[in-house]
């Protein structure tokens, strides 16, 4: 590899707004998994139910309907500020939810309130990431940039559960949280210390802004720009089924995972948790550093990997062989997910690339369809066959997508694969 290379891969952390927002994003990232590994184990512990496991996993994402509408407000208000804004919310539920834990008065309804309030934004914070890493990085190292933050996203995701499982099996909800808590709350005193380093806008787009009646209309023109482009329908298509059929079985599941399959404590579901982690980061870091790829053609591709791992992942019996497929699983998933957001934000014209990521975020809703469906086929058939139906459905759908649009996803000369 060239020095060249090295400084083209790395030339993101030029920009001043990208080094604040970098490590802001890691803090909040690494809260997350802590969140969700020790709120899952504890829902699942309290109550035995992989239904109410499924539902805790469905309401962190309840707010991925009005993910297009905060799109918007990214458009109109500064995405910076609105990152701001979702991340004072994370601090102040954390904070409530610590104090109530060392009161001794926690209770599964509890977290299942917190778990849905902070659902209302968790689902747009990686769109939100998105949109502004592409107002303040320029525009021919945007690939890089996102892969980056990608990958330091995923650094976040191994250390989160490393330690938010250690911590909650040695010290108990309470002293975690007291780490959650800071995480958070160092993250949203970074974004605010960015100050506004978002590209200036044009006098031509304030006067749309003036102009433009109402919310709605820009939820409409985002989602009319999505329908009238095949690629970003295609992206938005894709976004839709991993989440549905892909994410539900290596992440939210897996506290029923490593207690029920694999009978390990909640440090063994951080080994899992990590390990998928582990080969997100690989893959962050691999796309990152790749030049020159068509990048619908490895999205489709990926997808196809992605299944397939999890489908061998669904038979797996062992705690070690569970492992090295999640590793596989979210390597591939990285690469699956950064040429996806590669593909909207390039495609997007300037404008609309906050409310492109808002619809794209809207997409998430099918992780909490599919987990709540996946929590009663768990209940009915068991883990292994509901993994095994999603994995083939999965491929058999994004063969499928691949099919329809291969004329605006496959063909190398494409704008979606342009290089």
């Amino acid at each position: 590899m060239s020095p060249h290379f090295g400084a083209s891969a790395l030339a993101p952390f030029r920009v001043r707004g990208y080094r604040i927002q970098w490590p802001a994003d890691v803090l909040t990232s690494c809260a997350f998994e802590m969140e969700t590994l020790i709120l899952g184990w504890y829902v699942l512990a309290e109550t035995g139910s992989v239904l109410l496991l499924s539902l805790f996993g469905a309401l962190l994402f309840i707010g991925t309907l009005v993910a297009p509408m905060l799109g918007v407000v990214g458009d109109r208000i500064g995405q910076r500020n609105l990152l701001a804004a979702m991340r004072a919310l994370y601090t102040v539920l954390a904070m409530a939810l610590l104090v109530i834990a060392w009161a001794g008065a926690l209770n599964p309804l509890i977290v299942f309130v917190i778990a849905g309030l902070m659902g209302l934004a968790r689902p747009s914070d990686i769109g939100v990431r998105a949109a502004l890493v592409t107002q303040i990085v320029p525009a021919d190292h945007l690939m890089s940039a996102l892969g980056i933050s990608r990958a330091t996203s995923d650094l976040a995701r191994v250390m989160g559960a490393l330690t938010g499982a250690s911590l909650f099996a040695g010290f108990g909800i309470a002293a975690a949280y007291i780490v959650v808590v800071t995480f958070y709350a160092t993250g949203l005193l970074l974004i605010i210390a960015m100050g506004n380093s978002e590209a200036p806008r044009s006098a031509a787009a304030t006067a749309v802004d003036v102009a433009r009646p109402s919310h709605w209309r820009d939820l409409r023109e985002g989602l009319a720009l999505v329908w009238s482009s095949p690629p970003l329908l295609a992206g938005v298509w894709l976004a839709v089924l991993v989440n549905a059929t892909a994410y539900p079985l290596s992440g939210p599941l897996l506290p029923y995972v490593a207690r029920e399959i694999y009978a390990i404590d909640q440090t063994g579901l951080g080994y899992l948790a990590a390990s998928f982690a582990a080969g997100a980061l690989a893959g962050s870091v691999a796309v990152s550093l790749r030049g020159g790829m068509l990048v619908a053609r490895v999205m489709i591709l990926s997808a196809l990997v992605w299944y397939a791992c999890l489908l061998f992942f669904a038979q797996m019996v062992t705690l070690l062989g569970g492992a090295v497929l999640l590793t596989v699983v979210g390597f591939a998933q990285s690469f699956c997910m950064v040429t996806l957001a590669v593909v909207l934000m390039r495609l997007a014209d300037a404008r609309f690339r906050g409310r492109v990521m808002g619809v794209r975020m809207l997409a998430i809703y099918g992780l909490p369809v599919g987990l709540l469906l996946s929590g009663v086929l768990i209940d009915h058939i068991g883990f292994r066959a509901t993994a095994t139906l999603y994995a083939m459905l999965g491929l058999a759908c994004t063969l499928m997508l691949a099919a329809y649009w291969r004329a605006d996803l496959w063909r190398a000369h494409t704008p979606a694969n342009a290089q």
